[in-house]
This record gives structure tokens, C-alpha cells and sequence, in this order.
């Protein structure tokens, strides 16, 4: 079985744990990130676009001028396309972008995700994850010796790049840590029931606790 160490909250390891090959030592499978991307940002878009058709255009009740005898080309209606203020032709209208994927090839990419992170030493088990008070500037501390972010200019605050997967039952502590880590740009908190592709990927670490570890078997395996 492949083995992920286990950290205190100054990145020094205080032991090991063995977890699932299939899942956190699989192939990485990167053409299924983007099928699975793909979908997920299509369904977060909102599909509002519209424009009016002539129906929809106020006015255009009259006939704009008689039929013959004018010289120009024969008008039913102002709100045609062809007038200014018309209606336009074949427009955006609402629609849905959302589309289904398979629910096993949605997993394989999860587990390729989390298999990656695991290789490049960014997938952060620590022993006891929270704080015991509420304050941003420690957990800036925290998080940029565990989670630091390599991008970050060294003339800024460093705050670390993690996305924090914590279970259904919060401590306090956990609470204080969530509480603190609020304001901070690039960590964020995503209950481990939400885990998803994007979210993954979006950030350098994944820190989570060994009962997370444990539940993220449980629903991938």
C-alpha cells in the first residue's frame, strides 16, 4: 500500500499512514482532467444571454407606408430586423450548458487528481488540524509553512495556496481555523462530501485531516 507521512502544523513529520494505492497511487490520467473540467464549468455557466426577436420589440403596429407606388421597398412592420430598433434574427435565447458524464470516468479523475498531488508532495495529512483562537495572522503563518505558495512575490504577504478538506463534525479548533483563514486570498474550505476535479486543481495543496483520508476511501474505493 503507498504511504502518505503525517504532519504537525510546522510541517514537521510526526509519522505515516498507509492509505489506497487506487486512489492516492494510481496512474494519472490527465486527458480525463479536462473532460471532467469541461463539464463542470459548463454547468456553473448561467445561460442568461437573450435578445428580443420582433415579437418581443415594442411598436411596429402600423404599417410603416403604403404598399405600391412609393419607389422603396415594400414594409410590413418598423420592428423588423432591418429597421433600427428592430428585432434581431436567431439571437441568444436562455439555454442550459449543462450536460451528464459518466459517474466512473467523474471518480477515475478524482483519483487521478489526488494521485497526482500525492506525487508531487502536495497532498498534506496533518495530525491535528485547528487552532485555539481566532486569528488570520497565525494561520497566514501556518499555512505558508505548510501550504506555501511558490508564485507569490516575496515583496507580498505569503498566505499559502491550499484548499482545506475537513468532514461533516468540526471541532472548535478546526472552527477557529476556518474562522482565520477567511481573509486569506488563496486557502480555501470545502467539506470533503463537495470534493471535486476543479477545486483539486485549482489550488498547490490539498490539507486535510486522517479521519478526511479515511472517508475519501470510503467513497472512491
Amino acid at each position: 500500500m503507498a504511504t502518505l507521512s503525517v504532519y504537525n502544523l510546522a510541517k514537521e513529520q510526526i509519522g505515516s499512514m498507509e492509505v489506497s494505492d487506487a486512489i492516492f497511487a494510481t496512474e494519472v490520467k490527465q486527458h480525463l482532467f479536462y473532460e471532467v473540467i469541461k463539464w463542470q464549468l459548463a454547468k456553473r455557466r448561467s445561460g442568461t444571454a437573450a435578445t428580443k426577436g420582433r415579437n418581443d420589440v415594442s411598436g411596429g403596429g402600423k404599417k410603416p407606408f403604403r404598399q405600391k407606388g412609393t419607389g422603396r421597398a415594400r414594409q410590413g412592420s418598423t420592428r423588423a430586423p432591418q429597421w433600427v430598433g428592430g428585432g434581431t434574427v436567431h439571437g441568444p435565447q436562455p439555454r442550459s450548458y449543462a450536460y451528464n458524464i459518466n459517474k466512473k470516468l467523474r471518480r477515475a479523475a478524482l483519483r487521478s487528481a489526488l494521485s497526482l498531488r500525492a506525487q508531487q508532495d502536495c497532498l498534506i495529512v496533518v495530525k491535528d488540524l485547528g487552532m485555539d483562537e481566532i486569528k488570520t495572522k497565525t494561520a497566514a503563518g501556518i499555512f505558508n509553512a505548510i501550504a506555501p505558495d511558490a508564485r507569490t512575490s516575496k515583496k507580498r504577504t505569503h498566505s499559502g495556496h491550499a484548499l482545506i478538506l475537513g468532514n461533516g463534525a468540526q471541532s472548535e479548533r478546526f472552527s477557529n481555523l476556518l474562522l482565520s483563514v477567511r481573509n486569506l486570498p488563496k486557502v480555501d474550505y470545502l467539506p470533503v462530501d463537495g470534493i471535486n476535479l476543479y477545486d483539486i486543481l485549482n489550488h498547490r495543496y490539498l490539507v486535510l485531516s486522517e479521519p478526511v483520508v479515511r472517508r475519501i476511501e470510503e467513497v472512491l474505493a
